[in-house]
């Protein structure tokens, strides 16, 4: 079986025990941070997923790391069963598979803002605030950094995306200048 329809059968069984206990939203998050937590270390990751490591010993380390993200019970049993069917290398594919269901579920969209350097919080909002009108559904906004822009943003939402940059606007005015030469 794929990869990807292993995450999305533990996804779907997840939002379906997040939903029914009334917790998908934490449910969601608390397993992002936990995917978040395993890409960003390679012992922990190495650790979990040893062949030679006894089943008792990875099932503590789980709850461990559960209990130090502060994960809730559906959350850190959902990860035990996925630790203990070794099925953890689709954690993070889970964890984004679930926060989609999560989104859909509630209506929100999830824009990623990238910018040069952090923007004030009231350019946040007012980006905000005009996307869901544009939209007229509640949007999430995702904020990342990134100095190669030079100035400006750039958002995406699904498969759209605006390039309000300067490095954006440099590279078509290249294509243009290339294009009529």
């Amino acid at each position: 079986m794929s990869q990807a329809a292993i995450a999305e059968r533990y996804a779907r069984a997840i939002f379906e025990l997040a939903q029914e206990g009334g917790q998908l939203g934490p449910v969601s998050e608390q397993l992002r941070s936990f995917a978040e937590v395993l890409t960003g270390s390679a012992e922990l990751r190495a650790a979990l997923q040893s062949p030679v490591l006894a089943e008792a010993s990875r099932d503590a380390l789980v709850k461990d790391v559960g209990a130090s993200l502060g994960l809730s019970p559906v959350a850190l049993n959902a990860v035990r069963l996925i630790a203990h069917r070794r099925r953890l290398a689709a954690m993070a594919e889970i964890a984004s598979l679930l926060t989609s269901l999560a989104d859909e579920k509630a209506g929100v969209l999830r824009a990623t803002v990238t910018s040069a350097k952090p923007l004030p919080e009231d350019y946040y909002q007012k980006l905000s605030q005009e996307l869901e009108k544009r939209t007229q559904r509640k949007i999430v906004l995702d904020r990342q950094q990134d100095p190669s822009l030079i100035a400006g943003v750039v958002t995406r939402i699904g498969d759209h995306t605006i390039d309000g940059s300067v490095k954006g606007r440099l590279a078509a005015l290249e294509r243009q200048l290339l294009a009529s030469t």
